[in-house]
């Protein structure tokens, strides 16, 4: 594959497991994925899928990787423009369509509490997240910390897809992604313009930018201990101007 990661072979019996998985999942949702209904329509006895993923979360997660895989080479396939922010606009429309297009995989990596923190696929998705926006605060266009701005990002995203999917089809409002998406990405990035207009929408754009530059490439100046230090600084200086935090509060 296009990220590094080596395919299951066609007709193994592994990835026959997960497409009927991922079949059931989409026919049925979650309740249809049980590990009975997998191993039948997979043809294959039972206790394969425990040799192979180890009990039923394992079967869990590896069903939302694979259906995961589309919308990776999808995102992949965006590639990179000169505008970190309209990348993370795409990037968002594309987040919004596979969410309302495979609703039930969805539900599963997002939506369920089980070991959510364990989900490779959630992992995966959450790290392409943070390097889109890590590209904004380089540029100097990131109103907070890059953490705080995924975070937000995602529960943004998340939010709408979930509560849409509980939405009838044809209820559904077409605008309101294009409008939480804009209030959200006036919410954590700024115009080259805005920064230099306000000063302490640029302290907090220099302080995001400065600790990007440090996590990518380091300092040979500072101590591992002594970088860690400032980057707890710059981070504390980046949400505190955006509106969200308090210096004398920040951990």
């Amino acid at each position: 594959m296009k990220d590094g990661t080596t395919k299951t072979p066609t007709g193994s019996t592994r990835e026959r497991l997960l497409r009927a998985g991922l079949d059931l999942l989409a026919r049925g949702g979650r309740e249809a994925l049980s590990t009975r209904a997998v191993s039948a329509a997979a043809g294959v006895q039972a206790p394969t899928i425990y040799r192979l993923f180890g009990d039923k979360d394992g079967l869990l997660d590896a069903v939302a990787s694979y259906g995961y895989r589309d919308y990776l080479d999808r995102k992949q396939a965006l590639g990179e423009t000169d505008d970190p922010v309209e990348d993370l606009r795409r990037a968002w429309d594309l987040n919004i369509e596979f969410g309302l297009s495979m609703p039930a995989l969805y539900v599963m990596m997002f939506g369920e509490a089980r070991k959510v923190e364990g989900s490779a696929a959630r992992q995966e998705a959450l790290v392409s997240l943070r390097g889109r926006i890590a590209r904004v605060a380089s540029a100097g266009r990131l109103r907070m910390s890059v953490d705080r701005a995924t975070q937000l990002f995602h529960a943004t995203a998340s939010g709408l897809v979930l509560s849409q999917i509980a939405v009838p089809r044809t209820e559904r409002d077409t605008a309101l992604s294009a409008v939480c998406r804009e209030h959200m990405l006036r919410a954590i990035t700024t115009d080259e313009e805005d920064a230099s207009a306000a000063p302490e929408s640029s302290i907090a754009n220099r302080a995001v930018a400065l600790h990007e530059a440090l996590r990518e490439g380091g300092t040979p100046v500072l101590t591992a201990a002594e970088t860690a230090l400032l980057s707890e600084w710059l981070d504390r200086l980046a949400d505190a101007t955006d509106g969200g935090g308090d210096p004398s509060t920040a951990g």
